[in-house]
């Protein structure tokens, strides 16, 4: 993959040798996360569980720059109205990119948590983010200090803005919250479930989805105006066509549900290899959807068909546990196969490779950029250590990790895990 950004010049002629249109985006080492389409509708960003963002020329299907400066997975993306990206990470930072540059033009920093949403204001000088901090904040791309937005009771997973500027945040909570100016009340709809994703169109409507897999617009007084079940798979991305006419669903069981905003009804089902769909963008003819996913690829589609646009395999990705079927310690990993590799010849994904984990210090993985905190550790990997990091949870085991929350309670799945461990990580 290409490790700097070419000069603009560069990058501009490669857009315009177009060859013919690539299905499928290959680049990534994680599931992709996050994605944006410029303005112009000829670049997208894209985000990672393997703490990268990519720079893309759509129809050429070429990574154009991989952009390396966080230090976690990159779980939302913005294309700005002046040529700018934003990258949002696990590490609670914010880049601004320009093209032409290798590193961020700037940092924008105050988070406690891992941002989980990026949204673009109307006017173009403002930008929104989402945190598992709990907060929502609203940063002025001119300078100066944010907007906290603060009442979520829980992680704030996504951001959007109402055409007059007004902030909409959603969450783990399941409220919707409508911002209004300081010192205003705010208003607040609380619905059946976690919200996931958020979305709002030209014309001021909401769209929220979530565990429930259930679509629901709302309008700006947060009155539920229409349901529409797109599941049976949780909700986890929206985005409004450019014309407002569809709403476009991803969904953690692999299908996007285009939906006609008007009726509820289900125009298109787009349906890829099974794995989840974590991030939807439109290109500007609102023909055109970009997609990713679990799959580890960006894949455009028209949205009008349902159908790939170019040639399109599919095959499932090879189950890198399947030698191991019916072992209880491999169906317990099942859970971390998405950020953690077992072999050398894998490498890295949101989390560095396992492979050799036992006897080797914490934090030494050559090539993965470590938290600062676990930098500091003196812990050795052994089955002991592993069953115990498991037991009391990475938050109190490795504090200031990037790791997400998890236990295991079960004893027995524990020695489980440790054993498939101790076989699956060997050297070969």
């Amino acid at each position: 993959m290409i490790q700097r950004l070419p000069s603009l010049v560069g990058l501009l002629a490669a857009l315009l040798l177009a060859g013919p249109a690539a299905a499928q985006l290959r680049g990534h080492g994680g599931p992709v996360r996050a994605l944006a389409v410029s303005p112009d509708g000829r670049l997208a960003i894209s985000g990672s569980f393997d703490q990268s963002a990519i720079l893309w020329g759509i129809d050429t299907g070429t990574a154009l720059a991989v952009l390396r400066s966080h230090d976690g997975a990159v779980n939302a993306v913005a294309a700005l109205p002046d040529g700018r990206f934003a990258s949002a990470s696990e590490d609670g930072r914010i880049a601004l990119w320009r093209l032409g540059r290798t590193e961020p033009e700037q940092w924008l920093t105050g988070h406690a948590g891992p941002v989980a949403g990026l949204a673009v204001a109307p006017d173009g000088r403002h930008l929104g983010s989402a945190s598992w901090d709990g907060t929502a904040r609203i940063w002025p791309l001119d300078g100066g200090p944010s907007r906290v937005l603060t009442g979520h009771q829980g992680n704030v997973n996504a951001v959007a803005f109402l055409p007059d500027g007004r902030p909409v945040t959603a969450g783990a909570d399941a409220t919707v919250r409508i911002w209004p100016p300081e010192s205003a009340p705010r208003t607040v709809a609380t619905l059946p479930s976690a919200l996931s994703a958020l979305c709002v169109t030209a014309d001021g409507e909401i769209a929220a989805a979530g565990a429930d897999a259930v679509l629901r617009l709302l309008r700006a007084d947060g009155g539920v105006r229409l349901a529409v079940e797109v599941g049976p798979n949780p909700v986890v991305a929206l985005a409004p066509s450019p014309d407002g006419t569809r709403i476009a669903a991803a969904t953690a069981g692999g299908t996007v549900a285009v939906v006609d905003r008007a009726t509820g009804r289900i125009l298109a089902r787009l349906v890829g290899p099974g794995l989840p769909v974590w991030s939807l963008a439109w290109r500007p003819d609102g023909v055109e959807l970009v997609t990713g996913g679990s799959d580890r690829l960006v894949r455009r589609w028209d949205a009008r068909s349902g159908e790939p646009i170019g040639a399109l395999a599919m095959p499932r990705p090879a189950d890198a546990l399947a030698a191991y079927h019916g072992n209880r310690g491999a169906e317990v990993f099942r859970a971390c196969i998405a950020c953690h590799t077992l072999s050398p010849d894998e490498g890295n994904r949101a989390g560095p490779t396992l492979a050799g984990i036992f006897g080797r210090r914490i934090a030494s993985v050559p090539g993965y950029r470590y938290s600062e905190p676990l930098t500091r550790m003196d812990i050795v990997w052994t089955p002991e250590t592993v069953a115990r990091l498991f037991e009391v949870g990475p938050a109190r085991y490795t504090p200031g990790t990037k790791m997400p929350e998890q236990t295991i309670g079960s004893a027995a799945d524990r020695e489980a895990l440790v054993r498939f461990l101790e076989t699956a990580t060997a050297p070969r």
